[in-house]
């Protein structure tokens, strides 16, 4: 069996390469190969720039496959493109999507596959919309043989999943925990939260390989563990051996401070999130998510403090959380006086 994976190599998709691999696949990555460390023995490597269409089609000449999966489509003119590249060319065509793109805020807090999508708070889930209905509409009008993954969020050893961190990745928030700094949780605390790790990921991922059923089918992948975000920085803490020092600030503010967090807070972490995972469970039989979130977010945090070149500083979003948690403060010694 052959499949072409347009990425391959961040942070979902590794572990589905890999996986792929194990599993007996002739796997081919089409990326520009700037992470060749994290491409698995085994898998080939087709050097290009998949936005380059009259280059990919040309090192794609002949080749055929029985799985397409693209990691890295964001915006409806990337679907059409693939539509292009891959019409006849494919047995299956995975779209990966994203669980935010799920109405906000939510009509039952349970989620299935039959939720509505919408969402007015983040552009990135209303594209990957989108590209769903464009998909869909292919599918229906040609045949196209799609199947549409929606991932929540999903991290891998080389991450740390928080809920408020900056442009330049988690440490900086890794940092203020080890030295004893407060850190910032939107709303209070309480709202739930569903963290997936991409080892659990990849084996419901690579059972929907040519799996005839999955055929016109969209799917949520995650775990059916489901913790407040009180507990997730509790759990980070004891993995560190400190005491978080929490600060609980409303959604609200926080997006208002920095227009940045509205999507990634108000459309999508300040909800609570419950998946039922009947779907892909019934689709690939045998599945469940393994890894708890204490087990694996200890397996993020060894990689982080043993790779120094990772613990990137981020003084504008420490100077922000300073600022944020000192007007807090002062608006409370406000209505104390």
């Amino acid at each position: 069996m052959r499949a072409l994976f347009i990425g391959g190599t961040g942070t979902i998709s590794t572990a589905v390469s890999k996986l792929a691999v194990e599993k007996g696949w002739e796997l081919y990555l089409l990326n520009r190969g700037n992470r060749p460390e994290r491409v698995p023995a085994g898998a080939r490597v087709i050097q290009c720039d998949i936005s380059q269409e009259s280059e990919v089609t040309q090192k794609l000449e002949g080749m055929t496959f029985d799985v397409v999966a693209d990691f890295i489509a964001f915006v409806p003119g990337q679907v059409e493109r693939d539509i292009r590249l891959f019409s006849g060319k494919t047995a299956q065509y995975i779209f990966i999507s994203s669980a935010s793109a799920y109405q906000k805020p939510l009509s039952h807090y349970r989620i299935t596959e039959s939720t509505p999508l919408a969402n007015p708070y983040w552009e990135y889930s209303r594209n990957k919309i989108a590209c769903e209905e464009r998909l869909m509409h292919e599918y229906r009008k040609t045949g196209f043989p799609i199947t549409i993954v929606r991932p929540s969020h999903t991290y891998d050893e080389r991450s740390v999943p928080l809920a408020v961190h900056g442009r330049k990745g988690s440490w900086q928030v890794i940092s203020r925990i080890l030295q004893g700094k407060p850190v910032i949780i939107h709303g209070d605390g309480s709202s739930l939260w569903t963290l997936t790790h991409s080892s659990d990921f990849a084996k419901a991922f690579v059972g929907l390989m040519a799996n005839p059923a999955a055929i016109g089918e969209s799917v949520h992948i995650t775990s059916d563990e489901s913790l407040t975000w009180d507990a997730i920085y509790d759990i980070i803490g004891r993995a560190l051996g400190v005491s978080v020092k929490k600060v609980h600030v409303a959604t609200d503010f926080l997006a208002a401070c920095d227009p940045e967090l509205r999507g990634s807070l108000l459309g999508d972490k300040a909800h609570s999130v419950v998946f039922d995972n009947s779907k892909i469970k019934r689709l690939v039989p045998g599945f469940t998510a393994t890894m708890r979130f204490d087990q694996g977010v200890r397996l993020s945090l060894d990689y982080l403090l043993s790779h120094p070149e990772l613990q990137v500083e981020d003084e504008a979003f420490d100077r922000f959380c300073d600022k944020i948690i000192a007007a807090q403060n002062e608006a409370f010694k406000i209505f104390q006086s």
